[in-house]
């Protein structure tokens, strides 16, 4: 199995303390554009541990996206290592890098891409289905989390039956059927009012009371400062970790 293959790889050897599930090492990404090369990472070091809820901020063009999809493993670094529960992230296949994706990471987006013709639970059913789950648990699972985001009450509404807070609620229970190592939500209040953006970050820290690591990348001061550590990077680099 292509996840059995990445837990028990062989450990290189990078020091990992006990209770980390993110270890970024010299971390760089440059992109490729022909004549001109883009350094959008310049070498990042980050630790993120268990239970932690981190915001990284920053604007327009510096980096906190890219460094999202590398956490995410949507992409690959150019350089530096990359564990995940102290695993050697960097160098795995498309193929692994798609399995951890599935069973290990928990996607919220700013346009919570929820598939509209098919209705909140099996939008939220979708990872169980892919991860082999049986039918009973399937339901099980799915009622429980529509119940944790406040929407056992719309359980059959499809997303265009449902407001912009709501939405987010049902990517928010999505995101964590397979109750995964870590949840990256990315400008997850982007699209929503004051209000409902104000009752997500709500919901989040609710999630992070409860034990799930979460990080949230965000280009808002505001909304960072709802997270109890906060990391801001700048032009590829990070400038500020208040853990630190």
């Amino acid at each position: 199995m292509i996840l059995d293959k990445f837990f028990n790889s062989k450990k290189d050897d990078l020091k990992i303390e006990d209770g980390e599930v993110i270890k970024l090492k010299g971390l760089t990404k440059v992109y490729d554009m022909g004549r001109v090369k883009v350094e959008a990472l310049k070498g990042i070091d980050l630790e993120v541990r268990d239970r932690e809820m981190v915001a990284i901020s920053g604007p327009s063009g510096s980096g906190k996206s890219t460094l999202m999809n590398l956490i995410g493993c949507l992409d690959t670094a150019t350089s530096g290592s990359y564990h995940l529960r102290g695993e050697a992230v960097s160098g795995l296949s498309r193929e692994e890098l798609a399995g951890i994706r599935n069973r290990r990471v928990g996607f919220i987006f700013q346009s919570f891409n929820l598939l509209p013709q098919i209705s909140a639970y099996e939008n939220v059913e979708m990872p169980l289905l892919f991860g082999g789950m049986s039918r009973h648990k399937r339901r099980a699972r799915v009622l429980e989390l529509m119940e944790r985001v406040g929407l056992s009450d719309r359980v059959d509404h499809k997303p265009t039956e449902l407001s912009g807070g709501e939405m987010q609620r049902v990517a928010i229970a999505r995101s964590l059927a397979m109750n995964p190592d870590i949840i990256l939500a990315d400008e997850p209040t982007g699209n929503l009012d004051t209000s409902s953006g104000s009752d997500i970050m709500n919901l989040f820290q609710e999630l992070w009371e409860q034990g799930h690591t979460i990080l949230v990348i965000t280009h808002d001061p505001a909304l960072a400062s709802r997270a109890p550590r906060q990391v801001e990077i700048r032009d590829g680099l990070i400038t500020k970790d208040s853990r630190r």
